[in-house]
Order: C-alpha cells, then sequence, then structure tokens
C-alpha cells in the first residue's frame, strides 16, 4: 500500500551479529505486513547517543527503540527488576514467566506509558560476559579496578566489592579499553564482543561457575518500546501484529546469538585470549552482596516494590 507508515526505529547494538539480526528483521516487516507497516532500522548512535534514546522516543524523534532495558535505571527506578539484575532470574523461561505469566508485562506498560512510550515486550538475547586487561579469579580482583558497567544496580553491586565503576554505553566500550581509561568492561555476550574487537585490547574473559556465564546480568533483555502516537495510529489487528512479532523476534534474536556465542569461543582461543572463572564461593559472597541491593531498589518507589 502507498499508504503504509514507515517507523524509524534505533537499536541499542553498536555491530556484530547483534546489529546484523535487527535490521533483518526490520526490512522484513514491510512484506510481513502487506506493506501496512515498515521499519526503519538504525544502529547505535545513528540518529541519536544510546542514552538518548528514551528522550527521542518519548520526544517523537524516533518512533520506537531498541534498548538494554537497564539503561533506564536512573529514569525509571523499577526498569532495574525488567532485566537481569545480580543473582536474580537466571535463565531465559524464568523471565518469560515473569512477563507472561506473573503480569510483569502489564506493570512495565504501565510504567511506560506515564512517559507516553508503549512497552510491546521483552526481547532476549544471553548472558553478558567480562572482559579484562588483567585476570579475574575472584571477586577480590575487582578491588580498585576502573571498570565499566550499564549503571543501576549492577554498579553498584560491584562498587560494594571495591571496583571503580564508569557508566558508558557499549558503543564506547572498544576506546575506552584500548585508551586505558577502563580496564575492565561488561557488555553483551562473546559474539558482539569479539565483533567489537574486544579481544584486542584485553586478554581475559571472566565467567561464573560451570554451568553460570554472568552472575550480574545472567539474562540481558532488551525491548521494543513504541512512541504513544505511533502505537495509537495503528489498527488493533497490526498492534497484535507487533506485538506478536516482537515475541517470534525474541525467541529468534536469542536463539541466533546464542548460536554465534558458540562459535566465538574458538576464535578468542586462536587469539590468545584466556578464560578465568569465578568459583561457588564468589556466588555465595556476590549473593550477600546483591540481595541487600535488591531491597534498596526495591524501595525506591511503588512500582519497583510491585515487580
Amino acid at each position: 500500500q502507498a499508504s503504509g507508515t514507515t517507523w524509524r526505529v534505533q537499536t541499542s547494538w553498536p555491530g556484530g551479529i547483534g546489529l546484523q539480526i535487527f535490521k533483518d528483521w526490520c526490512n522484513s516487516i514491510v512484506e510481513k505486513t502487506g506493506g501496512e507497516l515498515a521499519f526503519r532500522a538504525f544502529g547505535a548512535k545513528d540518529v541519536v547517543g544510546d542514552f538518548q534514546l528514551f528522550d527521542a522516543v518519548k520526544n517523537g524523534v524516533l518512533h520506537a527503540m531498541n534498548p538494554f532495558t537497564t539503561y533506564w535505571a536512573g529514569r525509571m527506578p523499577a526498569s532495574v527488576f525488567l532485566t537481569s539484575y545480580p543473582l536474580g532470574l537466571r535463565n531465559p523461561h524464568e523471565w518469560d514467566v515473569f512477563f507472561y505469566g506473573l503480569g510483569g508485562l502489564e506493570i512495565a506498560r504501565e510504567l511506560f506509558r506515564k512517559h507516553n512510550m508503549y512497552y510491546v515486550g521483552p526481547i532476549q538475547h544471553g548472558p553478558n560476559v567480562i572482559h579484562s586487561k588483567v585476570p579475574i579469579r575472584s571477586l577480590d580482583d575487582f578491588r580498585g579496578r576502573k571498570m565499566r558497567l550499564p549503571g543501576g544496580m549492577v554498579a553498584e553491586v560491584f562498587q560494594d566489592i571495591g571496583a571503580k565503576t564508569t557508566l558508558m554505553p557499549g558503543s564506547d566500550v572498544f576506546a575506552a579499553l584500548e585508551k586505558g581509561t577502563i580496564e575492565i568492561a561488561d557488555y553483551t555476550g562473546p559474539a558482539v564482543n569479539y565483533a567489537l574487537g574486544f579481544h584486542q585490547v584485553t586478554r581475559f574473559i571472566s565467567l561464573g561457575p560451570p554451568g553460570m556465564m554472568s552472575l550480574y546480568q545472567p539474562v540481558d533483555l532488551m525491548d521494543l518500546t513504541v512512541g504513544m502516537k505511533a502505537w495509537d495510529a495503528l489498527s488493533p489487528q497490526m498492534r497484535q501484529f507487533v506485538e506478536m512479532e516482537v515475541h517470534v523476534y525474541s525467541d529468534m534474536h536469542h536463539a541466533k546469538i546464542q548460536k554465534a556465542d558458540q562459535e566465538s569461543w574458538p576464535k578468542y582461543k586462536e587469539a590468545g585470549t584466556r578464560i578465568t572463572r569465578l568459583s561457588e564461593d564468589d556466588v555465595a559472597e556476590l549473593t550477600r552482596v546483591a540481595i541487600p541491593r535488591w531491597f534498596s531498589w526495591a524501595n525506591k518507589d511503588e512500582s519497583a516494590a510491585r515487580l
């Protein structure tokens, strides 16, 4: 249809398989809707900076965003409970139960509606890993080290164990590691991090004990959030399509990224990257540190407490 609507949608993915899957998905929408709706895809920083996405959608500069939900902790304390938090839910299906079975989705939509936005749904990608210039073999090894984190509760938990944390979007991490302004960086999974060149500027990857890649963000979630004006302009059928499409996309995005992550490990080995692991004792210690932080964030406002 010539009368179709085109949404400008920016993701937080700066490159690698994450950005590719996002662009492929966006490009598939026009055909699936018979031309009624199209998504024009933008990568991280293409229109606005990563941390400006919230205002860009709220103010209509973008129609929709696909961010890491954890980025909004400073604006909306409850959002720390809409994505992985330290030693919280550890498996993707637990988050699906939280959102689609226990009312998490409805609360998320209420929260974003107050900002004139519609939270369509969570998008799974996987655990985050830590790259470092120094080996991390216990929690003590974080002490005094300059470390990139996404802010919010995750940053506070690492501050509690002595790290000097700094907040920056993922698209700035490589340069900061290269310059040495940080020694340690958390970002997404191994495949995207390899594509961004982290193996060139760090020598180590720190994981949790076997069976637990990440203690602090084991199921890092993204989402699709749409400006209310753009959302309201869709027909009820098209709104239902977008909701169902996001749910399917979440599954496909997750599976393709896990596959890419598995394929990336031999590349790190070839690059000389060494894998270090934290122990079960570290899990117990970080749990002791993290749980009080859950409560301090839950007490920030009523919505956070409900979640």
